[in-house]
């Protein structure tokens, strides 16, 4: 009785054809992947030189010390902290410096704190010192815009003498 008429069928009728896809049609792009960006590297924690170590010879790394050991030498690093039982002699250098410990040596740091703990005997060259009631500290400190460098500290300027040079005397 009743039959489906294709009349009514929806898609392209026989005087249609197709469009070719274009690149300016958005259905024909090609689909871009999604930017995402990586997740930073988490910093791995502090090397930790427990205080039953006694270590004879330089230490170097770009990451982080923590020293509650003993340490006869040269110590390189970004953060260096000197626990309270810690013994260093040597050379120190780092951007951060802790010291609740002792040190025979200079320090060099762009920021170098002094805990009421601290015990150094040596030269402290810094760009910013912060020194805790208590501590104890035998040397000199000078303050350097660069004190990483070897040249960071400031070179004495040589004595002004009151008598006149010999080229001042012939003009």
């Amino acid at each position: 009785m009743f039959s489906k008429s294709k009349i009514n069928d929806p898609g392209p009728k026989a005087a249609e054809t197709p469009k070719p896809a274009t690149a300016t049609d958005p259905a024909a792009r090609a689909p871009v992947p999604e930017f995402k960006p990586s997740a930073p590297k988490p910093k791995p924690p502090a090397s930790v030189l427990s205080s039953d170590l006694h270590i004879v010879g330089n230490l170097k790394t770009s990451g982080d010390i923590q020293i509650e050991g003993t340490v006869e030498g040269d110590i390189r690093a970004h953060l260096l902290t000197v626990g309270e039982t810690a013994m260093v002699k040597g050379e120190v250098m780092a951007d951060d410096v802790v010291i609740n410990g002792r040190i025979v040596g200079r320090v060099r740091g762009l920021k170098v704190r002094l805990s009421s703990t601290a015990r150094v005997e040596g030269d402290i060259i810094h760009k910013t010192i912060a020194i805790e009631s208590g501590a104890h500290f035998e040397g000199s400190v000078q303050r350097a815009d660069d004190p990483l460098s070897k040249g960071g500290a400031k070179t004495p300027l040589p004595p002004i003498t009151s008598s006149a040079s010999s080229d001042d005397a012939k003009s």
